[in-house]
């Protein structure tokens, strides 16, 4: 049987990240590969009390279908939490549109439904170049085309993004990932924020602001949101319980606009009615029982001893032509060597080694564009793994350079 699939599903490839962690491992395998939150960050003991309490006290809620909403106690307590938190200070004012929560199945899917609902296919999303593989592949999936525009130190090139939106009249989304972006790393400055918001209320285009890793700050100083910012009801703020609970609940939330909200809840009623109930309710509990603060405390301590460890072994052993980004909080670190080349024969030597990175064009808008650069994750590996995975780097960028 020869298949036909549809236009929109026929080209798209498997996440790269997925097939690597899918390749045969040894017991000798470093792999940094990974985005996945450290396994000793979840919080166990207090999530089976609160399974067994949710067994015992109302298993009947919990396991009955559930509004596509949300929970109610759920996004009420997340409203609360975000508008406490001195990076939402506008929202905390009042200044803010007026806002619904939505919980949704991951940061994922809402990246997927603010796609859908406010772009046709053959439109334009504008990203950061590099970016996120997933949002890539959501943009795609849907027949939208990704347009990157060039990531610096402190974020997306401000000149750059507006002639990208004049050269794309058919854009509907700007996306960017301000905290510790992924792959890369790096915060969106202050200013910069301001800036996007600016451009996106001149053209007429809606910002998808997604946060996973922003409570994940381990040094420097939190910056105000890009929602902090809005007034004209044209942010939509995508964020999730991944990275601080547990990635396996597949437990979001969207902040948008009512309107906008609306339809995103139609979109998602096609897709899976609602996010896990269950686990919603363990989130709400966890979030008014437990000192949820102290744990994410706990988290940034773990995070920040870890990516110190990595910072101090690549100054150890990597050659000065290779660059790298030092972030505050986050999961990744970014290096770049000196051409593409190098880094296509780098990514493959250090596979042969054993240790496995993510190649850079993974990450990039545009499919076909060579990249200098390579992903670290540092939240999986353990102490030791990263000691000697970064040495066998090392020395691998040592052979390729020399």
């Amino acid at each position: 049987m020869e298949y036909k699939f549809s236009n929109k599903i026929a080209s798209l490839k498997p996440s790269a990240i997925r097939e690597i962690l899918k390749a045969p491992a040894t017991a000798d395998t470093i792999s940094f590969a990974a985005g996945n939150p450290a396994p000793e960050s979840f919080p166990v003991s207090d999530m089976a009390r609160i399974s067994a309490d949710i067994y015992r006290d109302m298993p009947a809620s919990a396991l009955q279908y559930g509004v596509t909403d949300g929970y109610a106690p759920l996004r009420e307590a997340i409203a609360i939490r975000q508008k406490q938190f001195s990076n939402f200070k506008s929202i905390a004012d009042g200044d803010a549109f007026d806002d619904a929560t939505i919980i949704v199945s991951g940061g994922q899917q809402g990246i997927e439904l603010a796609a859908k609902v406010f772009c046709n296919e053959g439109d334009a999303v504008i990203c950061e170049n590099p970016t996120f593989i997933g949002a890539l592949n959501a943009f795609r999936s849907n027949g939208l085309t990704p347009v990157g525009v060039t990531l610096d130190n402190d974020g997306m090139n401000i000149d750059e993004l507006e002639q990208k939106i004049k050269e794309n009249p058919n854009t509907k989304l700007i996306y960017v990932i301000p905290n510790f972006q992924n792959p890369a790393g790096i915060c969106t400055s202050a200013q910069k924020r301001r800036r996007i918001y600016e451009l996106a209320k001149k053209y007429s285009l809606m910002i998808l602001e997604d946060d996973p890793y922003g409570e994940l700050r381990f040094a420097g100083e939190n910056i105000p949101t890009i929602k902090s910012m809005d007034k004209d009801g044209i942010v939509i703020y995508c964020s999730t319980f991944s990275k601080i609970l547990s990635a396996g609940m597949r437990v979001g939330f969207v902040i948008a606009p009512d309107e906008v909200a609306s339809k995103m809840v139609v979109s998602k009623q096609t897709s899976d009615v609602h996010t896990n109930l269950f686990f919603q309710i363990l989130c709400h509990k966890y979030m008014t029982e437990c000192d949820m603060d102290a744990h994410i405390n706990d988290i940034r301590d773990i995070y920040r001893h870890k990516c110190s460890l990595m910072l101090d072994a690549l100054d150890k052993n990597m050659p000065h032509d290779i660059t790298f980004t030092r972030p505050e909080g986050g999961l990744f670190i970014w290096c770049t060597l000196p051409d593409a080349d190098k880094a296509s024969a780098f990514v493959k030597e250090a596979t042969r080694r054993n240790v496995r990175v993510v190649p850079g064009a993974t990450f990039n808008a545009d499919q076909n564009e060579p990249s200098c650069s390579f992903r670290l994750n540092y939240s999986t590996p353990s102490d030791e793994q990263i000691v000697r995975g970064i040495e066998i780097l090392g020395k691998v960028a040592q052979d390729i350079l020399k």
